[in-house]
């Protein structure tokens, strides 16, 4: 497989993701406002922001993190590289250069949600954007059972694979780093009503409450934290995103017969994961935990690019590959 191939591919599961992410982020938050009883002018938009990494993006075109600001930034902005519009863009391209590669229904699926964003886009206002994120949602959902049913498990399917468990094992570290701090900011625990509904708000957020809810019964923060990051068998937790992507790694790396720096840093993460409890994450603190986690991922996607995507010099005069956007 060639590497610009492997580069789209992976980065075209990756932004799709990335994409489903804030979509998720904007709703539960909306929903979160109603929950709380709270006036939407006082409700807490930031931390979205926060989750997503791009705080300084924010800072330097809008001056405060009020809800007009915020979900625009999030959603239709064309100057932030990570809003809803820019990374549905970047899937599009990516999809393009590969149409030889993914079925035709993936492609019409794309091709549709390109076109659905696009059209939001340009409304003069962004209130009751419900529906319209609960399409963004279904997309995703369609395009994840498309690639699963439509597409050869090859290498290109495990690539796709692997940047998506990637990405969302990132996205949940950040959205469980930010309403840590923002529930506990004293670092004490605390167990009223309004914390179990804000921990409820951050398993709903990556579809997890019905299935914490089978292994525990309230929302609290070490039970919340327990799930989202060891769970063996919860697809957004991080700890399982990280083993299946070691697999499809472990399958690319057999069937290209490749030497790499990937499937040790990889290893090293799985390890990282496994000897952990729930009592040493607590004890170590869990933003320093989760600052590991964001190192090691930031390695392994590092080595990823070096080993599978980065150009020989006998071949960099017959095609160009851009890193594209972490």
């Amino acid at each position: 497989m060639l590497s610009r191939t492997a580069n789209s591919i992976y980065w075209m599961s990756r932004y799709l993701e990335r994409a489903d992410n804030v979509a998720r982020f904007i709703d539960v938050n909306t929903r979160l406002i109603l929950d709380m009883g709270r006036a939407r002018q006082d409700a807490q938009w930031e931390p979205l922001v926060l989750a997503t990494g791009d705080e300084e993006e924010f800072k330097s075109r809008y001056t405060t993190f009020d809800e007009h600001s915020t979900v625009k930034f999030l959603t239709f902005d064309k100057e932030n590289p990570n809003s809803i519009l820019s990374c549905v863009q970047h899937v599009r391209e990516n999809a393009r250069t590969v149409r030889e590669i993914i079925s035709s229904e993936m492609w019409e699926n794309i091709n549709a949600l390109y076109h659905l964003v696009r059209k939001h886009s340009r409304k003069r206002e962004i209130d009751d954007l419900q529906k319209f994120l609960k399409q963004v949602h279904q997309a995703t959902h369609l395009f994840a059972g498309l690639i699963e049913n439509t597409m050869s498990h090859t290498e290109s399917w495990h690539f796709a694979r692997m940047g998506r468990l990637i990405e969302r094992a990132d996205k949940t570290a950040r959205m469980l780093d930010v309403k840590y701090f923002l529930l506990l900011p004293t670092g004490e625990t605390v167990d009223s009503l309004q914390d179990t509904v804000e921990w409820g708000a951050v398993l709903k957020s990556v579809s997890g409450f019905e299935m914490y809810r089978k292994q525990f019964h309230r929302a609290q923060y070490k039970n919340v934290t327990q799930f989202l990051i060891l769970d063996e068998d919860f697809p957004r937790a991080i700890n399982y995103c990280i083993n299946m992507a070691a697999r499809s790694l472990m399958i690319i790396v057999k069937s290209l017969e490749i030497e790499n720096t990937a499937s040790q840093a990889m290893s090293q993460f799985q390890k990282f994961l496994a000897g952990a409890t729930i009592e040493d994450i607590l004890a170590i603190g869990l933003h320093e935990f989760i600052d590991e986690i964001q190192l090691k991922l930031n390695t392994v996607d590092q080595c990823i690019y070096q080993s599978f995507f980065a150009l020989k010099e006998s071949e960099a005069t017959a095609h160009k590959v851009d890193k594209q956007v972490s």
